[in-house]
């Protein structure tokens, strides 16, 4: 039976053990900041019910996964067997128009690709404001 938990447990991508790592962290974080204000007497630094913005220093250090979407097209699966190299794909956007930039799926700007050093980079061209993220989340 261990060896088949074990098992389970190698089998867990690397994502899976770094969420597990952030999980571990901010649990332990938060206890500190709970003993902290225990021993500090609860003197109001707003982490209480009083109305007070929440501490969002527990989630800054969180990695996010951010991509560029150049564009997309839906095709059909006998359509998309038939791609080999060479093939094009006609995609939802125009040549120059903007690129999304996806911060987990989620569109936080649109943006221009960039060269610096030999290396792809993307110039933020647009921001989408957080009240209209967070307007999207919902």
């Amino acid at each position: 039976m261990a060896e088949d938990e074990k098992d389970k447990q190698d089998a867990g991508t690397e994502e899976d053990a770094m969420a597990d790592e952030w999980a571990a962290a901010m649990e332990e974080e938060q206890l500190e900041k709970q003993q902290d204000s225990a021993a500090a007497g609860q003197s109001g630094n707003g982490a209480g019910g009083d109305g007070a913005a929440p501490d969002l220093d527990v989630i800054l250090d969180i990695p996010v996964r951010i991509s560029m979407e150049v564009g997309s097209s839906a095709i059909t699966i006998r359509n998309l067997l038939q791609l080999n190299q060479g093939s094009v794909i006609e995609l939802d956007r125009l040549a120059g128009e903007a690129l999304d930039v996806l911060v987990n799926g989620t569109l936080i700007a649109h943006g221009e690709v960039v060269v610096v050093n030999d290396k792809f980079g993307i110039r933020m061209t647009d921001v989408i404001s957080p009240s209209e993220r967070i307007k999207k989340l919902r």
